[in-house]
């Protein structure tokens, strides 16, 4: 499966790279764009459980990887509930 890593940056300007285990990312984010945190959480969610799920039908697990990486995600994002307007936005795509 071809994995990649999308580059992000919070709103506090903290850049992250994060994995993804398949390219579904490209079909849920943007590079260039940002997106309010409760978007950006709903995206993330559904395009790492897809890449996940792609493991599981290919190898017959989910993906540890993936889940860790929307774990850390969200763990993150909580820094940034209280901040009006929180963005994020989505740097890059690296393949």
């Amino acid at each position: 499966m071809p994995e990649m890593r999308f580059h992000i940056r919070w709103p506090d300007g903290t850049p992250e790279s994060c994995y993804s285990p398949s390219l579904v990312v490209k079909d849920h984010l943007t590079p260039g764009e940002s997106y309010g945190l409760d978007d950006f959480l709903a995206r993330t969610r559904t395009a790492l459980n897809e890449a996940s799920d792609r493991v599981a039908k290919r190898y017959g697990h989910p993906c540890s990887l993936a889940l860790g990486q929307l774990a850390a995600i969200e763990a993150t994002s909580r820094r940034f509930q209280s901040m009006p307007g929180a963005r994020i936005g989505v740097e890059r795509f690296e393949e």
